[in-house]
């Protein structure tokens, strides 16, 4: 089988964005966006996030050991665009959009995203093109009210609706 014929295949399945964040050596932020991430336990509390070898963010993860997760709502669409590059925004200028605090491993985290989840590293496993990043979760931010998620699928930002009748 081709890799293109799988990733179209792959584009169908809609996914939750988020952004990973971390901080480099030098205290620098950095962060990319990534669908690529979903619960792995809760005892102990961890997730899984999977990111590209090739980015930044990998070797930071690799290097520092902790690194956030910030689920964006729909109303968050502008700070998903910028961080997946589509914007000009480099590296720490990405982090002028959003209102971005630091969590307690020092992963930055953004204020209104709909959770933040702020981890460290228990483990990584490097797989094809990808880096799968296990992280024991420290804390989690949960955002006030209603965040319906913003989904990514076929190419597209998603919004969800209600069925209007069971399913």
């Amino acid at each position: 089988m081709g890799s293109g014929l799988f990733r179209a295949g792959m584009r169908r399945l809609a996914g939750g964005v988020t952004i990973i964040t971390s901080l480099d050596a030098e205290g620098r932020r950095c962060g990319i966006t990534a669908t690529a991430v979903c619960s792995l336990s809760t005892d102990p509390p961890s997730l899984v996030a999977c990111v590209n070898r090739e980015t930044s963010i990998a070797a930071v993860v690799e290097q520092r050991g902790v690194f956030a997760v910030n689920v964006l709502a729909t109303a968050q669409r502008a700070v998903a665009e910028t961080f997946a590059g589509r914007t000009g925004h480099q590296r720490e200028d990405r982090f002028s959009v959003g209102d971005w605090g630091i969590a307690e491993t020092g992963a930055p985290v953004l204020a209104d995203a709909a959770v933040s989840f702020d981890c460290r590293l228990a483990e990584s496993v490097t797989f094809g093109t990808h880096m799968i990043l296990i992280g024991r979760v420290e804390a989690t931010r949960c955002a006030d009210g209603e965040a319906p998620p913003l989904l990514y699928g076929d190419g597209a930002f998603l919004t969800t609706c209600l069925a209007s009748s069971p399913v």
